[in-house]
């Protein structure tokens, strides 16, 4: 008689097992309070339910969203980035100042082109103060919340001295118009662009083997290393791809103001680990979806602009926002208790 011994489970596996136990029910949990708070606020106001609302609501979300994606990629690392909201601040005052400083003489370049260009600094910008971040953290073994909070700081120093703290308008139409155009009247050109993001995330992060290192990381780093993999190397890629959806959803507020200004991205740190820890990520690593980062996403913004609609002050978004926040890690944190018990 032949002795079988069982396959060791890997984090595909675990993905895997998530996916389709925990995952399914949390993600059915977090819809039905989604909709739960849809259906308050239809109650409360007429004018939840309308055209307006919708496409207001649905822009909102793409920023917050973006900055959740790759938030995502952080927290399953076992990681923490507190520098988004002011990266993105950076990445369109960089940009903004590129577009209406450096380009503004030279009209033969175009609206288009100096657009893209702006794009492009914009995302350039994100990039390189997300590498930055994780060359820290990675390299010098800077704790992540450390590192992270000391380039917050130093990204919104920076978004202020560019322009003594003004707002700049007089970029180019081309941004505006993308950022404020809608298909057919209900489907916004940033939705669309987020979309995309969303759909190359949920495939680079469940089919792919960067993805599968992340949950790795997050869930057993000594295990990486010894398998011969570069923990360095992949934790600066993940702060990297957070550091450029700063700097895309840093695009998506200029077209939706029409202008760059240094407080495009405040509380847009809280904003964005509230969505990925609503969705169902862990603190402790190794576990979230990009669906739950979505649901999330939309918990967040449907109660922001909600509390709008029924005329709450706008100081009441961020306390509660930080309520959730708080709520979200201390359901999480008595899963991992109750897990740990077992």
């Amino acid at each position: 008689m032949t002795a079988t011994t069982a396959a060791p489970q890997t984090a595909t596996t675990r993905l895997s097992a998530y996916g389709t136990r925990i995952g399914r029910s949390r993600n059915a949990l977090t819809a039905g309070v989604l909709l739960a708070i849809c259906i308050l606020f239809t109650i409360l106001s007429p004018y939840f339910l309308t055209q307006a609302n919708w496409l207001n609501t649905s822009t909102t979300m793409t920023q917050i969203l973006l900055l959740g994606l790759g938030q995502t990629f952080v927290i399953i690392s076992r990681g923490i980035d507190l520098s988004v909201g002011a990266n993105l601040s950076l990445s369109g005052m960089v940009a903004g100042a590129f577009m209406t400083g450096v380009l503004a003489p030279y009209e033969s370049v175009g609206e288009v082109p100096s657009a893209l260009i702006g794009a492009a600094l914009a995302i350039g910008t994100g990039l390189l103060v997300g590498i930055i971040n994780g060359l820290l953290i990675a390299f010098l073994r800077i704790p992540a919340f450390v590192a992270t909070l000391g380039m917050l700081g130093v990204c919104s120093g920076a978004s202020y001295l560019l322009t003594n703290g003004q707002s700049l308008s007089g970029i180019p139409t081309a941004i505006g118009t993308a950022g404020n155009y809608n298909i057919l009247g209900w489907i916004p050109v940033p939705v669309i662009v987020t979309a995309i993001v969303v759909a190359v995330a949920i495939y680079v992060l469940s089919q792919t083997r960067f993805g599968e290192r992340t949950y790795m990381l997050g869930d057993n780093p000594d295990a990486v290393v010894r398998a011969g993999i570069n923990d360095r190397r992949h934790l600066v890629a993940v702060y990297a791809i957070s550091g450029a959806l700063a700097g895309l959803a840093a695009i998506i507020a200029m077209g939706r103001l029409a202008s760059a200004s240094p407080t495009a991205g405040a509380n847009a740190e809280l904003q964005a680990i509230a969505t990925v820890v609503i969705g169902g990520a862990s603190l402790y690593g190794g576990r979230g979806t990009i669906f739950g980062t979505v649901l999330g996403a939309a918990i967040v913004t449907v109660l922001l602009t909600g509390l709008i609609i029924i005329q709450v002050p706008p100081f009441w978004q961020v306390i509660t926002v930080g309520v959730v926040l708080i709520t979200a890690v201390f359901l999480d944190q008595q899963k991992e208790l109750r897990a740990a018990k077992r």
